[in-house]
């Protein structure tokens, strides 16, 4: 029995199928479910909310609309994404709902899939245990039209790439991953480790000016400039309004702290850039390794928007930590926590007064990430350490 259970977490056919599957199951479900209404229940809005919204995005943009602009004849809420993005998905947008939204699904589902196929040092049982971690993640992202799933494969996809020495697509995904969200930025940060700094800077160069000036295919100078001021104005509006299942959150629900959004962003930049300075383990591959998961984190836990499907980012950066982690006792017991309080509190599984009272009261999403965060910035120091006393 185990041996066949291994033999299948093993298999990246069956596990292109179950992610497959999982797409068609998370675009048939809302597609199916019917409309809802919105809290004065006037108007009926469809249950793939986030997807109309991304849709209507491209609409807007060939009309020469305000992209961040209330439209609430169409969706519920705004669009919070780049204009690239919206030239983006003219892809998916020139098809009807149900196939437009399952290739999207489908787009989020297998990146991510491929993006894990594609690291090496990794065994094909590592990789789908890694990968069937994220299930319930994933599911949950998809269910929701969000284009997290998106962002975790950009993410992993670069790592590989750069490990592979394929500059030229692995500084595409990154930028464009800043395009899509601008918390992608930080994945610019795995550049550090490689050689070659000035062919990295060229590239990123650019595909930043490529994807900056996409939009203008459909759009003048003019226009463009008051989206990109819209586009500003809504960032700094959105700042202000919350503090998500972040560390933000955290200290907010458990310690009732108040601390500039800014400046929590800023520690926990210094932590993050604090094992970095140790250069002579830039081509340590398990070095390189935490330094992705620490991304995958660090990009949730310190956005102060952070919600329920973001959360596919961070349990990738887990799941990956975990698979290739000493399996002490104290990282086996922040995974468990992860895995339940992290994965499962958002599902029926758990009961709803505990979800409600406790898991969302209390930030306890973010938590168990917020540790091993915090142990992946201990295990790079670590390594540093043994290191130097190796070297000497």
């Amino acid at each position: 029995m185990k041996e066949k259970l291994i033999k299948i977490i093993s298999s990246k056919q069956i596990l292109i199928i179950i992610f497959a599957l999982l797409a068609l199951v998370a675009s048939i479900q809302p597609i199916l479910s019917g409309p809802t209404t919105n809290n004065n229940g006037e108007i009926r809005y469809n249950k793939y909310n986030n997807y109309t919204i991304f849709q209507n995005s491209y609409n807007h943009l060939k009309s020469g609309k305000d992209l961040y602009a209330l439209y609430p004849e169409e969706s519920w809420d705004l669009f919070k994404y780049t204009p690239t993005f919206s030239v983006f998905f003219g892809i998916f947008a020139i098809f009807p709902d149900w196939l437009g939204l399952t290739l999207w699904n489908l787009v989020n589902a297998l990146l991510l899939l491929f993006a894990v196929y594609y690291l090496p040092k990794l065994s094909n049982l590592e990789k789908g245990l890694v990968l069937i971690i994220l299930l319930i993640e994933l599911l949950t992202s998809m269910q929701n039209g969000q284009s997290n799933a998106l962002i975790a494969g950009l993410l992993v996809f670069s790592f590989g790439l750069l490990e592979k020495n394929k500059y030229i697509l692995a500084t595409l995904l990154i930028v464009f991953s800043a395009f899509i969200k601008l918390f992608g930025i930080v994945g610019f940060a795995l550049l550090l480790f490689y050689p070659e700094k000035w062919k990295l800077a060229l590239y990123t160069t650019l595909w930043t000016i490529v994807l900056f000036l996409l939009p203008l295919l459909f759009i003048d100078t003019s226009q463009y400039y008051e989206l990109l001021g819209s586009y500003w104005n809504m960032l700094s509006n959105d700042h202000s309004i919350s503090y998500g299942y972040s560390v933000m959150g955290w200290l907010n629900t458990w310690f009732g702290i108040h601390i500039n959004k800014n400046i929590i962003v800023i520690i926990g930049a210094v932590i993050f850039l604090i094992p970095l300075i140790y250069i002579k383990l830039y081509n340590n591959f398990m070095f390189k390794y935490l330094a992705l998961t620490s991304i995958l984190i660090w990009v949730v836990i310190f956005n102060h928007k952070a919600e329920s499907p973001t959360f596919i980012i961070a349990i990738t950066g887990v799941a990956l930590w975990f698979i290739k982690s000493k399996k002490s006792n104290i990282n086996i017991i922040l995974f468990v926590m992860a895995f339940i309080l992290t994965s499962l509190s958002p599902t029926d599984i758990f009961p709803q007064f505990l979800r409600e009272e406790y898991v969302q009261t209390y930030t306890l999403k973010a938590f168990p990430c917020i540790l091993i965060w915090l142990k992946i910035n201990y295990d790079m120091l670590r390594l540093a350490d043994n290191n130097k006393y190796n070297s000497g």
